[in-house]
């Protein structure tokens, strides 16, 4: 029973491990962070030039390796619940290993959104492009745009 115990506050770790990773920082234009708010920012105004689709990882592309780890944590328990003595040990063995690619493959999957890269040619002649999440406010060339920059963080919008 003592066992049985272990297993299951090990599994409940590493599954609030896995959860916890799979939070993310926004780079939408619509999501602002509590110390953002109520903020002055600089605003500039300028024609969009192009825009393009791209992907945006939130782990710079390397994984944290917490969904491997709750993966691999709550496949092993899984799997040790299969069969007994040493059947247990290798089927916990296989579920663990098992458990650990799947958490690494949500873990990889999560961490990528869509995203929209905007190049806008200032009024003054400079070209910036920006890099922000893709969050259905649609973007074409030619179009009136805002850059809204503060603390090195800027915004595209309408």
């Amino acid at each position: 029973m003592r066992t049985t115990s272990r297993l299951v506050v090990a599994a409940l770790i590493a599954g609030s491990l896995a959860i916890s990773g799979c939070a993310y920082n926004s780079s939408s234009a619509d999501v602002y962070t509590a110390s953002q708010a109520q903020r002055e920012e600089t605003v500039r105004m300028g024609t969009v030039d192009s825009v393009r689709a791209v992907k945006i990882s939130s782990n710079n592309g390397q994984p944290s390796g917490l969904g491997a780890i709750g993966g691999g944590a709550l496949g092993a328990v899984a799997g040790s619940a299969i069969g007994g003595g040493r059947g247990s040990i290798v089927t916990g063995i296989i579920g663990g290993l098992a458990g650990a690619v799947a958490g690494n493959s949500v873990e990889n999957g999560v961490a990528v959104r869509d995203g929209l890269e905007i190049t806008v040619r200032l009024d003054n002649g400079d070209i910036r492009a920006i890099t922000q999440s893709s969050t259905g406010e649609i973007f074409r060339a030619g179009e009136r745009v805002r850059l809204l920059s503060s603390g090195g963080v800027t915004r595209v919008t309408h």
